[in-house]
């Protein structure tokens, strides 16, 4: 029996490894690691957030987040601090080192992802845009999918 989207969920499975290993392979080029770069962006141009807003933003586990917030603290990069308005929590945010790091290595991986994407078009992108939210839609709860 054929089975019409198998092919689609093979060629989604090649795209996103492809993905991750050219985006791993440069994040590694400019001295981090994924999970390190990924919290480094997400907490760019913001005042701090919470372990929780972090490991939402990024997809990070509570567990692996910890790690890797103390690894970036061991560098510097990062700092833990009391929340301003709940006393239960911290706000972990970029020192100075830190941003100065982003300002650095956020532009150089953007433009690393812009060459990729210099081929397509404005089209292109809300077509395969459009086409992977109907897909995630059709994963998610509540779906009439499931």
């Amino acid at each position: 029996m054929q089975t019409p989207f198998l092919p689609l969920l093979r060629e989604l499975a090649l795209c996103y490894q492809a993905f991750e290993a050219s985006t791993t392979r440069h994040i590694r080029d400019i001295g981090l690691t994924a999970p390190q770069f990924d919290i480094i962006a997400t907490l760019g141009n913001t005042s701090g957030m919470t372990p929780k807003e972090l490991g939402e933003k990024t997809l990070i586990t509570k567990g692996t987040l910890t790690g890797i917030i103390d690894r970036l603290e061991m560098k510097q990069l990062v700092s833990r601090c009391a929340h301003a308005h709940d006393g239960r929590c911290q706000t972990v945010q970029l020192t100075d080192a830190g941003v100065a790091l982003f300002n650095t290595v956020f532009p150089a991986h953007m433009a690393y992802l812009r060459k990729i994407f210099s081929g397509f078009k404005a089209r292109d992108y809300a077509t395969i845009e459009a086409a992977l939210v109907q897909l995630r839609g059709a994963f998610s709860p509540g779906s009439t999918a499931t």
